[in-house]
C-alpha cells in the first residue's frame, strides 16, 4: 500500500485534481454547495457544561455524600440545626469549587477568537472578500501583509512571502514562504510551501489553495488535544481523597458498632442508640475539612501574587511544591524573544560584540552597511520591522549609531527588494565615493556572488559553519559601487564582500539561574520547543539544561516510539526540538507515568494542550497568548522564569 502523501510534497496539478478545483478558484455554486456538505471554517468547542451541572458534580465527592446522608438523618430525627450547619459547609463547599471550574474553562473559547473574521477569495477569477467562517476547501486566498491566514493552504504564488507562525511552532523569527515542493515527512515549521490558520503575513503577498478548514487545520488539532488534555489531580487533592475515604468508612464502621453495642450489650432503645450513632458521625466527620483547605490555599495564592505569579486555580498553589520535572519552551520563556547581534565577522577576524569598536575604518562599513540596507526602525514607541532588521539598529544604537540619522545623510535612492527565491535585499545611496550599492542576504548566495579568492571563501564559510553551529543566524553584506542609480538583479554580482553579522535570541539573564536552582532542589528542567536543534542545544547549554549525558533530538524521533518506549526514552533528553503540539502532551505524559509531578511552562497556543495536560501549568503573562493562560493553572505577570 503506498504511503500517504502530505499537502506539501503534491504538485500542484496532483491537488488541484484532487480537490477537484483550479487556479481560478470555484464557482460561487460550488463553494455554496461545500459549505453546506462540509460546514463553516470555525473551530467546534466542545459542548461547555452548564453552570447548574458543575455546580452538582461539587457533590461528587465519597465525604461530601456521607454528609449529606448525615443531613438527611439528621432531618429526618428533627435535628435541624445540625442539618443546616452541614448542608451549609457543603453548599458553600460547592459554590467556591465551581467558580473555579467555570473561570477555567475558556481555552478553547480564546482558540475561536483567534480564526481570521475576512479572507479575499478568488471566485470564478474575481476575488471577493468574504467572512474567514465561509471559506472552503478548494478556495483560492489571496495574502498581503497584514492578513490573518483564514485556513491551511498550499501557497501558489508567494512574493517575498514571511509569515509569523509563532503561536504554532514557537519558532520567534517570521518564516520565509516558497513554492517549491518538498520532499519527506518534515515538521510544520520546516513546510516552507504551506500557509497555517492562526498564523500572519508580516511581509510580501502572495495566494494558497486551502487544503483544511475548521478542526481539519493545524488550529484544530490543537483544539482537539485540548479537550483530550486531561487536568490531573494534585498529591494534595488524591491524598484528601483518599484521606476523606478512609476516615468516613472508619467513622461508619466505629458507628456501627457502637450502635451494635447500644443496643445488644447495654439493651438501650434502638432509637436512642441511632441518635447517638448519628450524632458521633456528625461530629467525627471534619465537614470543615474542604472549606480549611480551600482558605488556606487561598492565602497561598496573595503570597504567589505578590510574586508576580497569578493563580487560577487553587490546587497549583500547593502542586507547586511537589514539581519534580520543569518542561519549558525555549522562545519568551527562556529566552528574550528578541534577536540580538552576537558576533560579527570582517577583515578577517571574529569579533564578539562587546569587543567591536565602529571607530575602526576596518569595522564601520559593515554596521553603516547593516543600517542603510534594512526598513526596521526603533524609537520610544517599540520596534517595527523584521526582527533581524532591528537587531542591527539595536546595534547600531549600541555604538551611538542612529539609523534615522544615517539614512538620512545617506538617502535610499533606489532599491530591489527582498526575494525569497534570491535570498537577497539591495539599495542604492550617494556617498562620498559617489553611488554605492548594498546587498545584504544569506551567506551561500552572497558568496557565489562576491569577488573573493579560493582561499578567502573557505575561510569564509568556515567561519558561517562555526557560527551556525553555535546557533546563530547569519547576514552576509558586500556592496559594489555603480555609475548611475539604476539597477537591475544582474547588478547583484561582482561585489565587494564586507562580512558577517550574527544574531541569535538570548537567554534570558536570570534563566542560568532559575535551572541552577531547580536542579539543585531536585528538579529536573527540561527544554520543549518549536525551533530548529542546533538553536535550542546552542541555549540549553549556555543556561545550563543540556548537561553531560543527556542529548538534544528533533520531534521526529518521537513518532515512531510507543508510550511506553517514550517512557524509557525521556530521562536522556533534557532537549525536545522541532516538536508538534502532539509531541509536547506526549513527553509530558511520560514523564507523568513515570511518577513525576510536570509543570510546563509556555505562551504559545501550541503549547496549550501540554500545559493543560501538566499537574501545573504555567502562562507567561506578557508574552503568552490567551489560549495558553487560559489552559494554565498559573500565569507569570512578569515573565520570569525564575518566579517559580
Amino acid at each position: 500500500m503506498a504511503e500517504k502523501r502530505g499537502i506539501w510534497q503534491k504538485a500542484r496539478v496532483e491537488l488541484f485534481r484532487d480537490l477537484l478545483c483550479g487556479e481560478e478558484g470555484l464557482t460561487e455554486e460550488e463553494a455554496a454547495l461545500r459549505l453546506k456538505q462540509n460546514g463553516p471554517n470555525e473551530l467546534l468547542a466542545e459542548a461547555r457544561k452548564s453552570t447548574a451541572r458543575i455546580f452538582l458534580e461539587q457533590f461528587a465527592d465519597f465525604l461530601v455524600i456521607v454528609l449529606i446522608a448525615a443531613a438527611a438523618v439528621s432531618i429526618a430525627l428533627k435535628d435541624a440545626e445540625s442539618a443546616v450547619v452541614i448542608l451549609a459547609v457543603i453548599t458553600m463547599n460547592a459554590i467556591l469549587g465551581t467558580v473555579q471550574t467555570v473561570k477555567a474553562a475558556s481555552s478553547l473559547e480564546s482558540l475561536k477568537k483567534m480564526s481570521a473574521p475576512t479572507a479575499k477569495v478568488l471566485r470564478s477569477g474575481v476575488i471577493r472578500e468574504l467572512p474567514g467562517r465561509e471559506v472552503v476547501v478548494g478556495d483560492v486566498v489571496c495574502l498581503d501583509a497584514g492578513d490573518a491566514v483564514c485556513a491551511d493552504g498550499r501557497l501558489l504564488e508567494c512574493a517575498a512571502l514571511k509569515a509569523d507562525e509563532s503561536a504554532l511552532t514557537g519558532e520567534s523569527l517570521p518564516v520565509e514562504k516558497d513554492t517549491a515542493e518538498i520532499e519527506g515527512d518534515v515538521p510544520l515549521g520546516d513546510r516552507k510551501n504551506m500557509v497555517y490558520s492562526g498564523s500572519f503575513i508580516t511581509y510580501g503577498r502572495g495566494r494558497f489553495l486551502v487544503t483544511g478548514t475548521a478542526m481539519d487545520t493545524e488550529m484544530g488539532r490543537i483544539a482537539a488535544l485540548l479537550k483530550a488534555a486531561g487536568e490531573k489531580k494534585t498529591p494534595l487533592q488524591e491524598s484528601l481523597d483518599q484521606f476523606g475515604k478512609k476516615l468516613s468508612v472508619g467513622i461508619l464502621i466505629l458507628c456501627a458498632l457502637l450502635f451494635m453495642v447500644s443496643v445488644f450489650l447495654r439493651h438501650e432503645p434502638v432509637m436512642n442508640a441511632f441518635l447517638f450513632a448519628v450524632a458521633l458521625a456528625v461530629a467525627a466527620i471534619p465537614e470543615a475539612l474542604s472549606s480549611i483547605v480551600t482558605i488556606v490555599l487561598s492565602f497561598g495564592t496573595r503570597t504567589m501574587a505578590r510574586e508576580n505569579a497569578i493563580i487560577r486555580k487553587l490546587q497549583a498553589v500547593e502542586g507547586l511544591g511537589s514539581v519534580s520535572v520543569i518542561c519549558s519552551d525555549k522562545t519568551g520563556t527562556l529566552t528574550q524573544n528578541k534577536m540580538t547581534v552576537q558576533k560579527i565577522y570582517t577583515a578577517g577576524k571574529i569579533i564578539p560584540v562587546e569587543d567591536a569598536d565602529f571607530s575602526d575604518a576596518m569595522q564601520e562599513p559593515l554596521l553603516r552597511a547593516a543600517l542603510l540596507c534594512s526598513d526596521a526602525t526603533v524609537n520610544e514607541g517599540g520596534e517595527v520591522g523584521d526582527p533581524t532588521e532591528t537587531a542591527l539598529v539595536r546595534l547600531g544604537e549600541r555604538f551611538r549609531f542612529d539609523e534615522e540619522e544615517v539614512r538620512e545623510k545617506y538617502p535610499r535612492l533606489t532599491e530591489i527588494p527582498f526575494d525569497s527565491d534570491r535570498k537577497l535585499m539591495s539599495t542604492v545611496h550617494t556617498l562620498s565615493g559617489g553611488l554605492l550599492m548594498i546587498t545584504k542576504g544569506a551567506t551561500d548566495v552572497l558568496l557565489d556572488r562576491s569577488l573573493l579568492t579560493p582561499e578567502q571563501r573557505t575561510e569564509v564559510e568556515a567561519v558561517n559553519e562555526q557560527f551556525s553551529r553555535e546557533g546563530l543566524r547569519v547576514l552576509a553584506f558586500a556592496c559594489r559601487h555603480l555609475e548611475a542609480p539604476a539597477v537591475n538583479l544582474s547588478d547583484e554580482n561582482g561585489l565587494d564582500f564586507l562580512g558577517l553579522i550574527a544574531m541569535m535570541d538570548p537567554p534570558r539573564a536570570e534563566s542560568a539561574v532559575a535551572v541552577a536552582e531547580c536542579i539543585s532542589a531536585g528538579i529536573r528542567p527540561v527544554m520543549i520547543t518549536g525551533d530548529h536543534r542546533i538553536t535550542a542545544a546552542a541555549i540549553a547549554k549556555k543556561i545550563g539544561i543540556l548537561t553531560e549525558g543527556t542529548e538534544a533530538v528533533d520531534g521526529a524521533a518521537i513518532d515512531a516510539m510507543s508510550d511506553g518506549e517514550l517512557r524509557d526514552f525521556v530521562p536522556k533528553i533534557s532537549v525536545y526540538a522541532r516538536v508538534s503540539p502532539e509531541h509536547k502532551i506526549r513527553i509530558v505524559r511520560a514523564w507523568q507515568e513515570r511518577g513525576n509531578l510536570v509543570a510546563m511552562t509556555g505562551d504559545g497556543v501550541n503549547d496549550a494542550p501540554a500545559l493543560k495536560q501538566a499537574d501545573i501549568g504555567v502562562a507567561m503573562g506578557v508574552t503568552g497568548t490567551e489560549v495558553a493562560k487560559d489552559a494554565a493553572g498559573m500565569i507569570l505577570t512578569d515573565d520570569n522564569f525564575a518566579t517559580i
